[in-house]
């Protein structure tokens, strides 16, 4: 399994890359895959500190993709903000990190880490309490994630 991150500067690139240049590249990639799955999130707010999309200084992503229940949603964001973001930020290891939605009530959050090491001490310590406190399966319908280890050679 592969996951590709983009970030673009505006959904004007977005759009004009989708319209220009999108069924070209796929079709040329024809076959070299199979199962692909696209999804385009909004920023909505960083976790920790001023996202870069720049991978150098990070060794794993954490992303979580949660499907949020639709009375719930404002509640989740605000969760995001005051109890799971300070908690990441306060971990040793944690680089920095993006929270977007999408329609549907869709949300992604991206966390980068300087190693699975140190995204593992997080996990242990403080997961099964901040999930509590922040009421996070009251809100969460369904919640799909990985942890990547970044490959710096498909990085652009």
């Amino acid at each position: 399994m592969a996951h590709i991150f983009a970030f673009w500067e505006s959904r004007a690139f977005y759009d004009s890359f989708m319209a220009r240049s999108h069924d070209r590249l796929a079709a040329a990639q024809s076959g070299t895959f199979r199962d692909a799955q696209a999804k385009l999130f909004d920023y909505r707010f960083d976790v920790k500190t001023g996202f870069e999309p720049k991978f150098t200084d990070a060794d794993v992503v954490r992303i979580a993709h949660c499907k949020v229940r639709e009375e719930r949603v404002e509640h989740f964001a605000l969760m995001q903000e005051k109890v799971w973001n300070p908690a990441m930020a306060g971990s040793p290891g944690m680089v920095r990190g993006v929270f977007g939605d999408a329609p549907g009530n869709e949300f992604l959050v991206l966390s980068m880490w300087q190693s699975a090491a140190e995204h593992g001490k997080y996990r242990i310590e403080r997961v099964e309490r901040l999930s509590l406190r922040a009421q996070t399966a009251a809100d969460v319908a369904a919640l799909a994630g990985d942890v990547v280890q970044l490959e710096p050679g498909w990085t652009v």
